[in-house]
């Protein structure tokens, strides 16, 4: 998928309503299932995932405000965000006044609707600017919400591209947000189009790559519930978030801090504009799979973080916010950091006493006519000198300051002329 079908893919998935559970969830997931083949699970109301309970379903259908003239003044089919998320159904007849504790603004921001939640709280609410609220008069106001809140599920979908190997990564996005087109939307098109690319390549691919489109926090944790497994298989992991924002990229590490993939995302933004993270557990569910008890090797990957920009979790955050190019920008770093993550290994040098023979294997020869032969005849013999086993591919490019992929290819050719034997 190019930036341009990444954003129309934000576009079309912008007006529809999402929360932790109901029909809204699905119609995103059978949205990515048109790109991506999808297995979609229902865990029913009521069961236990780890510490908590999967909740009751959420669907609304309508709701609105509407001054005495009979006119809208909040409507739900004008912008989602305009309801609180979960609230209970509602119709009455109330003053201004009354209304007041349930309606929420923000005065810092007068021309923006906030985005607000009452997941596990039985309530209601609305969400408008602070200009709308300013030019209300007293009413009465005619106030309805058609909404169910009853048994059902919680739904999520994977999609798994195999590899030669069961060692996994973990590419988790959350589908739980109504209409916010950096936070969520453009972490699930972006995951989409690694997703599609991977499937290119996936008779060359040596890692399964397993992607997640799950609710936040409760979805997550159903997810650890549910395969706990299989979680020895996951060797790397990321969250995918606010991938669209001009901002430059951030990394949030995991909360071991220098597992692989802390160490290939830090290699691959090496040289560009970008900003590393230690963990902590706030943001996005790269704190439930870094729960201690798992303490999976899962970072966070975005532009602009977690609450760091002004359009966060407002209506500012439309598709017009998120661009093509930052979408095609974060779909090639995670694909760099693929490549890293298939092809980093830890080798050992099979002829280990002084430094052997090039030329008469035809290595020297090998890569001769390259712009960078000197380099590439560098990278050989680094990666002989630290192939003892001990040392990753990695660990060689970044003490060499030698390019990865340079590296990765003088040990393919070092073990295509028998003197290297791959470890790992």
């Amino acid at each position: 998928m190019t930036g341009e079908e990444m954003h129309a893919l934000v576009e079309r998935l912008y007006p529809v309503c999402r929360s932790i559970t109901g029909d809204g969830v699905r119609r995103t997931l059978k949205i990515v299932g048109e790109h991506l083949p999808l297995d979609v699970h229902e865990v029913p109301t009521g069961t236990q995932v780890l510490d908590w309970t999967v909740p009751k379903e959420w669907n609304i259908r309508d709701a609105y405000v509407k001054d005495p003239s009979g006119a809208r003044v909040i409507d739900f089919r004008r912008l989602n965000l305009h309801v609180v998320g979960y609230s209970v159904p509602v119709r009455g007849t109330y003053t201004l006044e009354e209304l007041r504790p349930r309606l929420h603004t923000l005065p810092d921001q007068p021309d923006l609707v906030p985005y607000r939640t009452s997941y596990y709280s039985e309530t209601w609410g609305f969400c408008l600017s602070q200009r709308t609220l300013d030019g209300l008069g007293e009413g009465p106001y005619e106030v309805m919400v058609d909404a169910t809140l009853a048994d059902g599920h919680l739904t999520y979908g994977e999609h798994v591209v195999r590899g030669t190997s069961d060692e996994e990564v973990l590419i988790s996005c959350h589908v739980c947000h109504p209409s916010l087109a950096n936070d969520n939307l453009a972490g699930i098109a972006v995951a989409v189009a690694l997703a599609a690319r991977l499937e290119a390549q996936r008779p060359s691919l040596r890692l399964t790559y397993r992607f997640v489109f799950a609710p936040g926090t409760i979805g997550a944790i159903t997810w650890l519930a549910r395969n706990r497994d299989r979680l020895g298989r996951i060797g790397a992991g990321l969250t995918l978030a606010c991938a669209g924002d001009p901002g430059p990229l951030t990394y949030k590490r995991s909360r071991r801090g220098d597992a692989g993939v802390d160490r290939a995302l830090a290699h691959v933004l090496a040289g560009r504009p970008h900003t590393i993270l230690d963990f902590s557990p706030y943001g996005y569910d790269e704190r439930q799979y870094c729960s201690p008890g798992f303490d999976l090797p899962v970072g966070s990957l975005t532009r602009t973080p977690y609450a760091g920009y002004p359009e966060y979790h407002t209506s500012g955050d439309h598709p017009g916010f998120v661009t093509a190019e930052a979408m095609a920008d974060t779909l090639e770093t995670l694909w760099e950091a693929v490549r890293v993550l298939e092809r980093d290994g830890r080798y050992r040098n099979l002829s280990p006493y002084g430094e052997p023979q090039l030329g008469r294997r035809g290595l020297y020869g090998s890569i001769g006519g390259r712009s960078d032969t000197r380099e590439a005849q560098l990278a050989m013999l680094w990666v002989l000198n630290q192939s003892d086993g001990g040392h990753s591919l990695l660990d060689v490019a970044d003490r060499s300051g030698l390019p990865f992929d340079m590296v990765a290819d003088a040990a393919a050719a070092l073990e295509g002329a028998g003197l290297l034997k791959r470890e790992d």
